[in-house]
């Protein structure tokens, strides 16, 4: 049975700092392209960062680019996303989502499983 489930979400002040985790199960991961997105209230879901299977390219949304770090345990199967410098525009339910093979189709949103999302807030 496959699962992704996602962790680390939370409540922080602008300015912090949080490391959402994915942990992955069921499923061969390094054969698969893994990605994280977001979706705000009344917004529709956006790629925020994706790393393709063998480890490259990494892709970010240009609003996150340079304060978020996507990276991943190839053993644990685990993906990680680093998140510094938070805005209040960052709050968000965060998902990952994980893709059979080098599919570029990820960044769009096409991926064969889904987590459950961890909600992140960011206040002032």
């Amino acid at each position: 049975q496959v699962q992704l489930v996602e962790s680390g979400g939370g409540s922080v002040q602008a300015g912090g700092s949080l490391r959402l985790s994915c942990a992955a199960s069921g499923y061969r991961y390094s054969s698969y392209s893994m990605g994280w997105f977001r979706q705000a209230p009344g917004k529709k879901r956006e790629a925020v960062a994706v790393i393709y299977s063998g480890g490259s390219p990494t892709v970010y949304a240009a609003s996150v680019k340079g304060r978020f770090t996507i990276s991943q345990d190839n053993v644990a199967n685990i993906l990680y996303l680093q998140m510094n410098s938070l805005k209040l525009e960052d709050t968000a339910m965060y998902y990952c989502a994980a893709k059979e093979g080098r599919d570029f189709r990820l960044w769009s949103g096409y991926a064969n499983y889904w987590g459950q999302g961890t909600q992140v807030t960011v206040s002032s």
